[in-house]
């Protein structure tokens, strides 16, 4: 991977997405951080250079797709499926709903069918205890895909890389928090 492609998307996490107070996480856990993935991903500049990055890891891969969960996946799905058509390598685009459809065909997972088997690669802005992309790993799964890699931005490092890798995926987040932390802490 290149060194400059990630320095610099470490630059975009910690100017945009990192900040320090006092803040209560989508599980109801108290944290003196806020890491809002989106302020990058949803940038030219940071959208481009993760999918880019991701790209470069899944070279060679048997992934066809790319997904992951409303709406922290959906800036970075985007990124990749179009980048990887100037590849060679083209990937469709996945996007998993927070609840099925009530309506239409009531699908909870949007994107051009794919054969059965058909291997994926999900990934999710920031993973903290896992539950999001849990989710969207087991809609993927039940529409009878199979879900090769598992990337994220950041990892909070609390408890969802240890459930994903428990659960046996290949979770390969771009940075941990002690990271962004640590490049917030050296701006100072």
């Amino acid at each position: 991977m290149s060194t400059e492609k990630r320095s610099r998307l470490l630059h975009l996490v910690r100017s945009l997405a990192y900040r320090e107070g006092d803040f209560t996480l989508r599980s109801g856990e108290k944290s003196q951080f806020y890491l809002d993935g989106k302020q990058v991903t949803m940038t030219a500049e940071g959208a481009a250079l993760f999918a880019e990055i991701i790209l470069e890891r899944l070279k060679g891969s048997r992934v066809v797709a790319i997904g992951g969960p409303t709406l922290g996946a959906d800036p970075i799905v985007g990124a990749v499926s179009a980048l990887s058509f100037k590849s060679g390598q083209p990937l469709a685009a996945l996007i998993v709903r927070k609840e099925e459809k009530d309506h239409g065909t009531g699908k909870l997972v949007e994107g051009p069918p794919l054969p059965a088997g058909a291997c994926v690669a999900v990934v999710e802005d920031v993973v903290t205890r896992g539950g999001a992309i849990m989710h969207a790993i087991r809609a993927l799964e039940g529409a009878g895909y199979r879900v090769e890699r598992v990337f994220c931005l950041v990892d909070r490092q609390s408890t969802g890389a240890d459930l994903l890798r428990t659960a046996g995926y290949h979770f390969e987040p771009i940075f941990t928090l002690d990271e962004v932390v640590n490049a917030a802490a050296q701006t100072r």
